[in-house]
């Protein structure tokens, strides 16, 4: 696997490796020995599956505070989106900044989101599908999120908006 550091501390895209042959290919995508070498290692608690249908859906910037903040490792199945991540982190240099990555299935890309950063989605094509290891369990109570659309943040998405949430519409600006 190669790791590439990003501006976001703590953030880093993933590569991994692949073995091909005839047959086609295998792709380790997570390897607790590796992460930890590079001191990137929490403990998956959950794989979860994201499926949007339309090109533009956009979904976050969520995350989770407290004894619930999550690690979120995040790999595009089906089709391409864009990941923006925003630094939480007061100490961070790049506090309220945020990255834009795009994943891509075919390009098997990886992107860590770190604790104290919140991330956010939007499909970039028809039929999405992210697939996303998290360190850390779900809990509503400590569940937060930030608007795309606060003027603080200037994220520029890619696309217009094409579904979004109630409850992601609902989150407060900065």
């Amino acid at each position: 696997m190669k790791f590439k550091k990003t501006k976001i501390k703590n953030c880093v895209e993933i590569f991994p490796s692949k073995l091909k042959d005839r047959r086609g290919f295998f792709q380790r995508i997570f390897c607790s020995k590796t992460f930890k070498e590079k001191k990137l290692n929490d403990i998956v608690v959950n794989i979860n599956n994201s499926f949007s249908k339309f090109k533009g859906t956009t979904r976050g910037l969520h995350y989770q505070v407290g004894k619930f903040k999550e690690t979120k490792i995040m790999r595009c199945i089906k089709g391409r989106c864009d990941l923006y991540v925003v630094d939480l982190n007061k100490k961070s240099k790049s506090f309220h900044k945020y990255q834009r990555f795009t994943l891509d299935s075919k390009k098997r890309n990886m992107v860590m989101v770190p604790v104290d950063c919140a991330n956010g989605i939007q499909t970039l094509e028809d039929n999405t599908e992210i697939i996303y290891f998290v360190s850390n369990y779900y809990n509503p109570r400590y569940e937060r999120g930030l608007s795309f659309f606060d003027p603080s943040l200037k994220i520029k998405l890619r696309l217009k908006p094409s579904v979004v949430s109630k409850k992601d519409l609902s989150w407060k600006f900065l």
